[in-house]
């Protein structure tokens, strides 16, 4: 018998629905290899560029320092051999037993962007002030990394207290955002009057999560910055400044760290500051009266 019309209809819907079920999953398998395929590749491109992002830009020409502000040109030698440009200024009457702070400062530029803060610390909180360069930046030699970046940290700290004169007990340790993780290293073996951390992040591997959460970043960046870890062997007072409206380092980061912080410590919310702005007019009053309050009860 010759079969149907229908019979012939029916088989070749069904072939026909065969055929596109076969062709879309071919499809979506070819989407979903094309889909790993480029996950992988964006991953691998973010990995080969870690210290790019991280360290930003570095040989950029040094600025002048703003009006008013003496500084004289410093160059130190680290341990690994790099050599460290440093900006030290101070007032004409300073003497080392007023102290000095260690300014490590952010991820961009170098250290003649921040010109501006060295007279409200000689000002307002009445010390000596050494700013230095990562390797790499500016005028420093080397190429940026995390050891690196401690090493000009130690160099910096050795020459206040060997050749400055200035006691251990009276440096105080300033880390702004990256500055933090060189900040936070050095006051976990070195004594000194107290930690100042602005905008900073609890580490390297929080901030690739916070920054990729769609990559598992936390688990292969090379660089670490494990500040929160840290923090806790800083024996000496612990001053953390952060604001609700940082875009770029977390809010939380910044109350995690003073959680994890040993005692004495204080806490400043800066509304409405913003990751590259100036600390808050607030900032160098409450950091004053929280030195204060330490010295009165022998803490520092």
């Amino acid at each position: 018998m010759r079969p149907s019309s229908r019979t012939i209809l029916s088989v070749l819907t069904l072939r026909q629905s065969a055929f596109w079920q076969r062709s879309w999953k071919r499809r979506l398998s070819r989407i979903m290899i094309y889909f790993a395929i480029a996950y992988v590749a964006i991953l691998v491109v973010l990995l080969l560029l870690e210290d790019q992002f991280l360290y930003g830009p570095r040989h950029v020409e040094l600025g002048k320092p703003p009006p008013g502000v003496e500084v004289e040109n410093i160059e130190l030698i680290s341990r690994r051999g790099d050599h460290i440009h440093a900006w030290w200024s101070k007032a004409k009457t300073w003497r080392p037993e007023q102290g000095a702070v260690l300014l490590c400062h952010g991820n961009g530029g170098n250290l003649s962007h921040r010109g501006r803060v060295l007279m409200h610390w000689i000002k307002e909180i009445g010390v000596a002030v050494l700013i230095f360069d990562y390797p790499g930046y500016g005028r420093s030699s080397g190429v940026p990394s995390e050891d690196g970046c401690y090493a000009a940290g130690e160099a910096a700290y050795d020459w206040l207290c060997e050749t400055a004169g200035v006691p251990a007990k009276r440096i105080i340790l300033y880390g702004g955002s990256l500055g933090a993780g060189i900040a936070t290293e050095l006051a976990s073996h070195r004594p000194h009057r107290a930690l100042v951390l602005v905008a900073s992040f609890t580490s390297f591997p929080d901030m690739a999560q916070t920054r990729f959460p769609w990559l598992p970043g936390r688990w292969l960046v090379r660089n670490r910055f494990d500040n929160i870890d840290k923090i806790a062997n800083c024996h000496g007072p612990v001053f953390i400044a952060h604001s609700p409206q940082d875009g770029l380092i977390p809010f939380s980061q910044g109350e995690r760290l003073f959680e994890a912080a040993p005692e004495p410590k204080r806490f400043l919310s800066m509304p409405n500051y913003h990751h590259n702005d100036l600390p808050t007019v607030d900032f160098y009053p409450a950091l004053r009266l929280f030195l204060d309050e330490c010295e009165e009860k022998g803490r520092v």
